[in-house]
C-alpha cells in the first residue's frame, strides 16, 4: 500500500492509494478507512467518466459509515468530462480486462487488514453499476452487489453464477436504460434464483446520485438511495 496520495490530502481526504497486482502489470485504487481503522468490505466501480471525485466521495462516506470501501481504477488513471471521451474509454474496458481488475480487487481488499469478514459487498453507478453486478457473477467472495442504474453494453452477466444478494435502483426518467430493460433484469435475476430488489425511483433523470451533476441530480432520492444501500450493506454484511 503506498502512502497517502498529495492530491487527496490536498481535498481533506483521508483514503490512500492503493497497488493491485495485475497479470499484465500494477492497477491502482482508491481505500478510505473507517476510524477504527477497519470494517466490512466494499468494492465501488466507477462511472464511464472515470475514476473522479464523487467515487472517492461514495468511499469516503461508506468509510464514514463504518466501511473499508475500495474503488479500482479501471482506467489507468485516464478520465474524461465529455460524453464521447467517456464512451471511448468503456468500450476500450474489455470483459476480460474487467475481468482481471475485478479478481485483483476482490483480493486486495480480502488481504488488506481493514477488511474484517471473509464476503464483501460491490455497489456501482451506471457503467459501475453493472460492474457490481459483473463481479458478483464473478467472485463468491461478493455477497451484496448494488446497482445504481447499471449500463454498459457488450458486458456479458452469468446471473446464474451470482451468489450474492442484490439491490438495484433505476430511474423512472432514463434516457439510458429503458423501463424494458429494468424488466428484462427483474426477470433475469429471478430466473437465476438470485435473492434481489429491483426499484424503480419515480420522477428522477440517470445519475440522479451524482451531486457534480446539477443537471440530474436529485437530494431527496439520493438521500433515499444512500440510505437503502447502507441498510442493505449492513444487513447482508453482517
Amino acid at each position: 500500500m503506498a502512502g497517502h496520495d498529495r492530491a487527496n490530502a490536498g481535498r481533506g481526504r483521508s483514503g490512500v492509494e492503493l497497488a493491485l497486482p495485475l497479470p499484465d502489470g500494477a492497477a491502482s485504487g482508491y481505500l478510505a478507512l473507517p476510524a477504527s481503522g477497519r470494517g466490512r468490505g466494499v468494492l465501488v466501480f466507477h462511472e464511464a467518466w472515470g475514476l473522479l471525485d464523487p467515487i472517492r466521495d461514495a468511499c469516503d462516506r461508506l468509510a464514514r459509515s463504518g466501511f473499508a470501501a475500495l474503488a479500482p481504477d479501471l482506467y489507468a488513471g485516464r478520465s474524461s468530462d465529455e460524453i464521447e471521451g467517456a464512451v471511448a474509454l468503456m468500450n476500450q474496458l474489455t470483459p476480460e480486462r474487467a475481468g482481471m481488475l475485478v479478481d485483483a480487487s476482490v483480493e486486495a481488499l480480502l488481504r488488506s487488514e481493514a477488511c474484517e469478514g471473509a464476503r464483501i459487498g460491490a455497489l456501482g453507478y451506471c457503467m459501475g453499476g453493472q460492474l457490481a453486478l459483473f463481479a458478483a457473477c464473478r467472485s463468491p467472495r461478493i455477497a451484496a452487489a448494488v446497482d445504481f442504474y447499471g449500463s454498459f453494453p457488450g458486458l456479458p452477466l452469468e446471473l446464474a453464477k451470482c451468489r450474492a444478494a442484490v439491490l438495484a435502483i433505476f430511474a423512472e426518467r432514463d434516457a439510458y436504460v429503458p423501463a424494458a430493460q429494468v424488466e428484462s433484469l427483474r426477470a433475469e435475476l429471478a430466473r437465476a434464483g438470485v435473492r434481489a430488489s429491483v426499484r424503480v425511483q419515480p420522477g428522477v433523470a440517470h445519475a440522479f446520485m451524482n451531486e457534480s451533476r446539477p443537471d440530474v441530480f436529485d437530494a431527496a432520492a439520493a438521500a433515499a438511495g444512500w440510505s437503502a444501500l447502507l441498510a442493505f450493506l449492513r444487513a447482508e454484511l453482517a
